[in-house]
């Protein structure tokens, strides 16, 4: 079985789909995808679907789900399949699993190669390896996880971590592109995340410093004055000392700007963090 959960929830074995329309299927089957070979406890399971408020009927009708379940794996594994339904859906004591390997799910590659480009970066020094796997990571991504899935509370706060991952992958995959001196190539991804995200210093600060290497300091100039008004008008703060430093700099021309980051840092934000 093979599960994607970084866009629309998919599933299949075989090469048959086993994803239920039913919007309780689908939320129990995106959980026990998220946790491969790991019990998911019947309490998280009721928690994700009803949240607070259980019925009365509540164990039992999640027994209903899982056996929905069960038949859609058994009609993709087939009679003359190896092993059956409840030998990939796990009743187990407390709880239920998925006997799938951690790599058959998206997310588990993803992470991998996430941390594979921190070593890269934290422990070999190796811009261009780092830049590498993050794109490889992002690649993985077909829209905001779990797109098409209604989230309980349990989801609810998987996606936001994932999507926060995501997120951070991003700037550090822009921050090593900068390193490598791609500034052109990043600006227009740049100029898309920055009106996407338009309070996030730390995308702004890489968009000021691409521009500013591409030889357009008023137009990085304006990044900043655009963002410093939206925060005060917003929330009644400055941009932080870090991104005004940045913004010193950049009215200074200063050298420091057109040379590589430091590779002890890991973006170019914290290069003005002191």
């Amino acid at each position: 079985m093979r599960a994607k959960v970084l866009g629309p929830l998919r599933a299949a074995v075989n090469g048959m789909e086993i994803v239920p329309t039913a919007s309780k299927p689908r939320q129990i089957l995106a959980l026990l995808a998220l946790h491969p070979g790991r019990v998911v406890p019947v309490s998280t399971l009721m928690e994700e679907i009803w949240g607070t408020d259980l019925p009365a009927s509540a164990l039992t009708t999640l027994q209903t789900y899982i056996l929905q379940l069960r038949r859609r794996l058994s009609a993709a594994i087939g009679s003359d399949g190896p092993g059956t339904a409840k030998d990939v859906l796990v009743t187990r004591y407390g709880g239920y699993l998925l006997r799938i390997p951690p790599q058959e799910v998206d997310v588990h590659t993803y992470e991998h190669l996430v941390s594979a480009g921190l070593r890269a970066f934290d422990a070999e020094r190796n811009d261009r390896l780092a830049a590498s796997l993050f794109r490889r990571a992002l690649d993985l991504w077909d829209g905001p996880a779990l797109v098409d899935v209604r989230v309980g509370p349990v989801l609810e706060i998987e996606a936001a971590r994932l999507e926060e991952s995501r997120l951070v992958t991003l700037e550090r995959r822009i921050d090593m592109e900068l390193r490598l001196g791609r500034h052109s190539e990043c600006i227009a991804e740049l100029t898309d995340l920055i009106a996407r995200h338009p309070e996030h210093e730390g995308l702004h600060s890489q968009a000021m410093v691409a521009l500013y290497r591409s030889g357009r300091q008023a137009t990085a100039l304006d990044v900043y004055r655009r963002l410093r008004i939206r925060l005060i008008e917003d929330l009644g703060v400055d941009p932080s000392p870090q991104l005004q430093r940045l913004h010193q700099a950049i009215l200074a021309v200063d050298p420091q700007l057109d040379v590589i980051a430091d590779p002890r840092r890991s973006s170019t934000f914290d290069r003005y963090a002191s």
